[in-house]
């Protein structure tokens, strides 16, 4: 059977994909994030999962408001890397796992889950970035399999972070009835606190996000009671992304073991974070 053997949290701002691609990690204002980075990147090179699903959302690239879907999971054998209007990022394209993907869709939906799928995808910094945190240096070829796993955390109303932990929990179900062997990761990325636009632009909750950090392993039925309209008001309108940590927290077991976080407000106005967990205590 499979099994879930860790899960990480992490942030998608595509400006660290960019410092990655232009090699500044180095840079002074860089270095920081990047050496937060590097004690998770060699836990999880040692660990390496045949399969990461990953938890994120579109950002009007491969979707647009015409048509919106709650949830969705790509079925695809490949998904190529979306243009966002400065060419495609020069990182190889992901390579699915289908077998997977239609197993978590059939589950999912004999779980009372209305699924979505996605024969068809191109994934943007949002699944793409959080693969090269794991992965800086892949090569020609990522180092797993991947299943993209989209919520909308775009267009009003969201799912409820009590909906999303559900899902996830669902996904760690699912995942532990598929018969191949195979270890599992799931990532939960976006988030933490930021606001784009309007009159709180520029928005940082450093408290609040310490505390989303600290429960997001001890306590996430407390973060999974929170409403969206409490998540915006407390991390902006972008930090509403953080329902989709509790998607990845949700397919873990009930205790597991923190192996390591990071917390810096590099760019884009974003609190950028990242959390590793590994299921299960040792």
């Amino acid at each position: 059977m499979a099994r879930v053997t860790w899960g990480l949290a992490t942030s998608h701002v595509p400006s660290i994909g960019a410092a990655m691609d232009h090699g500044k990690t180095a840079d002074p204002y860089w270095k920081p994030l990047f050496d937060g980075y590097a004690p998770a990147r060699e836990w999880m090179a040692a660990r390496r999962p045949d399969v990461a699903v990953i938890v994120y959302n579109d950002h009007a690239n491969a979707l647009d408001l015409d048509l919106v879907p709650t949830f969705a999971i790509g079925t695809a054998q490949r998904y190529e890397v979306a243009d966002e209007g400065w060419g495609r990022r020069p990182v190889p394209p992901v390579v699915g796992s289908p077998e997977l993907s239609e197993h978590l869709v059939r589950s999912l939906v004999d779980d009372s889950f209305d699924i979505a799928t996605f024969h068809r995808l191109d994934v943007d910094h949002g699944l793409t970035v959080p693969l090269s945190v794991y992965c800086p240096d892949p090569g020609d070829a990522w180092p797993c399999a991947v299943v993209p796993v989209l919520v909308n955390v775009i267009q009003y109303p969201q799912p409820t972070a009590a909906r999303c932990y559900a899902l996830g929990q669902a996904i760690g179900r699912a995942i532990r009835s598929f018969p191949p062997d195979l270890d599992v990761a799931v990532f939960g990325t976006g988030g933490m606190s930021h606001q784009l636009a309007g009159a709180r632009a520029g928005l940082i909750n450093t408290p609040f996000d310490r505390k989303f950090l600290a429960q997001i392993e001890t306590d996430p039925s407390a973060l999974a009671a929170l409403t969206r309209e409490e998540y915006i008001a407390a991390a902006g309108t972008e930090g509403v992304e953080l329902i989709m940590w509790l998607v990845m927290r949700g397919a873990l077991d009930a205790r597991i073991t923190r192996i390591h976080e990071t917390y810096h407000v590099p760019a884009s106005n974003t609190a950028a974070a990242l959390a590793l967990f590994e299921n299960g205590v040792s």
